[in-house]
């Protein structure tokens, strides 16, 4: 009848697995598909060359179950592939709401599996992803120690680094002669990178910079407590000594910057949680966010730096300068 829009169908098959659902529209030179899924339903609508000619074809597909509102779809010269996953990894008995298939809609026998066989093709591709993920696991098994250095040692740092707050009593109670303020700056500094930033954020513990910062921290202590140790007895190792007052220099402003990193990467954490944040009494209701105290204390960090690498040229300057014999 003149003036009326006749809907065109394309030919539509069908398969299935127990996660997604594959569609294959039978529609060649389709330039820019209009594909949606509101409320399970597929909507389809695209131009192209199919029985009917060069023509617009669309048709909307109910389906069974609940499925993902995002498909994924892949054109080609001869055919539109649709690829949907369901919300819920099982076995359906068809593909529509409707008992009656409709009548464009076909079995894909290119791909079309019974459940049985489809149960099957699933335990084989687990399998081979469970042998690949092994296979990548002994390669690169290194790599682990980068994400789960906190939960493989985080304990003992900080059984280690509240022992470290004797560093400030010793000098306080007149036991060691050293430094106090350089002593507060690490100690301090230390305590709020590992019990605040990375101990407060379940999800700063898988960083690897949390492994940079722990790996630094412990190559400082290898040197520094074996020379104090020795310092104690009386005893001195001066290959041991120009270690401890030089491998400062690179480590200590990389310790630095990795702790820089931490606080960086939790700000986003700690204004997410609003954890520490402080309400403020006013009628505004205006709060004072912790990230706003992070951002001050990476100035603070850096200032701390050189003070604490002034201290330690001093130091370096002191014991392993030339001596000076006198002539006589």
């Amino acid at each position: 009848m003149p003036g009326q829009s006749l809907s065109l169908t394309p030919h539509v098959y069908w398969a299935q697995r127990h996660g997604e659902l594959f569609l294959r529209v039978d529609l060649s030179d389709v330039q820019k598909p209009d594909i949606k899924i509101i409320e399970n339903s597929l909507f389809f609508r695209a131009h192209g060359h199919g029985a009917k000619g060069d023509n617009a074809y669309e048709f909307c597909l109910a389906f069974l179950e609940a499925v993902s509102s995002e498909p994924l779809f892949k054109t080609t010269e001869r055919q539109v592939n649709i690829t949907v996953k369901k919300m819920k990894s099982k076995w359906w008995d068809r593909l529509t709401k409707q008992e009656k298939k409709p009548i464009f809609l076909a079995p894909d026998f290119d791909r079309w599996l019974d459940e049985s066989d489809a149960e099957m093709e699933l335990k084989a591709k687990e399998e081979a992803e469970e042998i690949n993920r092994m296979s990548v696991e002994s390669r690169v098994r290194k790599n682990y120690s980068l994400f789960d250095t906190f939960h493989a040692v985080g304990d003992m740092m900080n059984i280690c680094q509240i022992l470290a707050i004797l560093e400030v009593i010793n000098p306080l109670l007149g036991l060691v002669r050293t430094a106090l303020v350089p002593a507060i700056i690490q100690v301090i500094g230390r305590i709020m990178i590992l019990f605040v930033v990375i101990g407060n954020q379940a999800e700063m513990q898988n960083k690897a910079a949390v492994f940079a910062v722990f790996y630094l921290w412990s190559i400082i202590e290898m040197f520094r407590y074996p020379y104090y140790m020795l310092s104690c007895i009386g005893t001195e190792w001066k290959i041991l000594t120009w270690i401890r007052y030089t491998i400062w220099i690179p480590l200590y402003p990389l310790g630095v910057t990795s702790e820089a990193v931490c606080v960086v990467q939790s700000i986003p954490y700690f204004e997410e949680t609003g954890r520490f944040t402080v309400q403020l009494p006013n009628p505004l209701n205006i709060s004072f966010s912790f990230s706003y105290f992070l951002r001050g204390y990476l100035i603070m960090m850096f200032l701390g730096l050189f003070v604490n690498c002034r201290h330690l040229y001093k130091q370096r300057y002191k014991r392993l300068r030339p001596k000076k014999y006198k002539m006589y």
